[in-house]
């Protein structure tokens, strides 16, 4: 091979990975690789009943995780507090089972568009596209507030606290100090999304990876809340930042199918 021929191939190997390395990160797949420090998790492949009962086969799979990062407060006592889950999906919905531990459940708000964060409520944060960035006033992400009766209230565009009930389809059963919430999510292009249009949540498909936290407010009879307690770390003093940052959740990737299975 002559040095011309070397020297020509080295520059169209050469051009062909710049070319590469230019692409927008996840163009093939849809999905935002994970930056440095960010939580990292999968779901398995399942569909259980919502009972708030976690016995079904769906679950089963699926390994426990802690929900013990305090964002509010101080850290909480064994027996005022303690929480974990386990996520699932199938080709409809995000599937979260969340088990708390709280002795006493407050819910001091009969409008539940007023100050719902400083009742108990368990709270999802999804990111479709796991994106990340600013979500406070648009649908970029999605921060679930689910009361102790099932209603769902966000943040819309226009700053208005609004009721996204159909999103979230949840059952709560509550033995003693423990509670077990079941929850199925639908999924939405938030980039896409209108109130009050016709939103058709995404079909979800193994490989798929999506922004996600979870987090639990806990009131004990006061004004406020006292704690907030989340799934992942968030670093700095500020750690009350899911409702706008979408950068702070983990990323979710979805394992499995049932054509695999």
């Amino acid at each position: 091979m002559s040095r011309e021929t070397y020297i020509g191939l080295a520059v169209a190997l050469a051009t062909l990975l710049f070319i590469f390395l230019q692409k927008e990160p996840g163009a093939t797949t849809g999905t935002t690789p994970s930056p440095a420090g960010r939580s990292m998790f999968t779901a398995p492949y399942g569909t259980p009943l919502i009972d708030g009962n976690g016995s079904d086969a769906a679950w089963q799979q699926s390994e426990w995780l802690p929900l013990d990062q305090v964002w509010i407060g101080k850290p909480p006592t064994a027996q005022d507090y303690a929480g974990r889950y386990k996520l699932a999906w199938d080709e409809n919905n995000l599937y979260v089972l969340a088990e708390i531990t709280d002795d006493t459940l407050v819910d001091t708000h009969p409008d539940g568009l007023d100050k719902y964060w400083d009742d108990d409520c368990l709270e999802i944060f999804l990111d479709e596209d796991a994106s990340g960035g600013n979500h406070q006033y648009s649908f970029n992400a999605f921060a679930y507030h689910i009361a102790l009766d099932g209603k769902v209230v966000d943040i819309a565009p226009d700053s208005a606290f609004t009721y996204f009930n159909d999103h979230c389809t949840t059952r709560r059963v509550t033995k003693g100090n423990l509670s077990t919430w079941e929850v199925a999510v639908k999924v939405f292009d938030g980039n896409n999304y209108i109130i009050g249009g016709d939103n058709i949540p995404k079909m979800l498909k193994a490989g798929k990876k999506m922004g996600f936290a979870l987090a639990y407010c806990d009131n004990d009879h006061s004004p406020e809340r006292e704690n907030f307690i989340g799934s992942v770390p968030v670093a700095g003093e500020d750690k009350n930042r899911g409702w706008i940052d979408a950068g702070i959740f983990g990323l979710l990737e979805l394992k499995g199918d049932k054509l695999e299975r």
